[in-house]
């Protein structure tokens, strides 16, 4: 290997991308390997971790720092739905959906912003979901208030970290063909898309592509923003 290219390689910033291996988190791996070293931690990822057990977040993120000595750009795209009517909803699954939905990003930007406080740069980037400004439906009550708490970790943590070269942003997907919404009906797709400034199925890359701009030079002026990606549903 060449002397530039061992240079380019130690340079190469590193993305940990959390719910890589769902689809739009394995999207966004794919997108941002491109450019950077990616680290997927997830049940099954190249660390994997029980986002949902503060314990073995930090093991993760230990791993991580052990190993790579860094992380430049935390994406948070892992989520738990727990869908279930208001009435009756067990407190204990309550929690199980903030533990992974915002406490373990909260853990993870933690333990990795110091050091992109010491390089200058940082990007810290959750991916939300435009349900926050329009329920599509019932039972979605802790999903739907854990991303809007993510909504204003974004907002909040731009400002205590924006002095130190970390912008934070969120991308909000709508409605997108995934394994996971197999089990919505065509007709629905159809439906939400129909209302939709472009009326066209979204996919995974939709919002990757935009989470890949967030991660790179090309982001570094947008902090605190939340840029919804549905094809024009939600206009905020």
């Amino acid at each position: 290997m060449s002397t530039v290219s061992s240079q380019a390689a130690r340079e190469r910033r590193v993305a940990v991308v959390t719910g890589g291996a769902g689809a739009i988190g394995g999207a966004i791996a794919a997108r941002l390997a491109t450019d950077h070293t990616v680290v997927v931690l997830d049940r099954t990822g190249d660390v994997p971790v029980d986002l949902g057990d503060p314990d073995d977040v930090h093991r993760a993120a230990g791993s991580v720092l052990d190993r790579y000595n860094r992380c430049d750009v935390l994406v948070h795209a892992a989520a738990m739905t727990g869908f279930g009517p208001f009435e009756g909803y067990e407190l204990h699954l309550w929690r199980q959906v903030q533990a992974v939905n915002v406490e373990s990003p909260l853990l993870l930007a933690q333990a990795f912003t110091p050091g992109m406080r010491e390089r200058g740069f940082g990007r810290v980037i959750f991916v939300v979901s435009n349900t926050f400004w329009r329920p599509s439906g019932a039972h979605m009550l802790a999903y739907v208030a854990s991303k809007g708490a993510l909504v204003g970790m974004t907002r909040t943590l731009a400002v205590e970290l924006g002095a130190h070269g970390i912008s934070v942003t969120a991308v909000a997907p709508g409605l997108t063909r995934t394994p996971a919404t197999d089990v919505v009906p065509t007709a629905e797709f159809d439906e939400v898309a129909a209302h939709q400034a472009m009326p066209r199925p979204l996919v995974p890359d939709d919002s990757a592509a935009v989470v890949a701009m967030l991660a790179g030079d090309s982001g570094a002026a947008l902090t605190g923003q939340v840029l919804t990606v549905d094809g024009g549903l939600v206009m905020r």
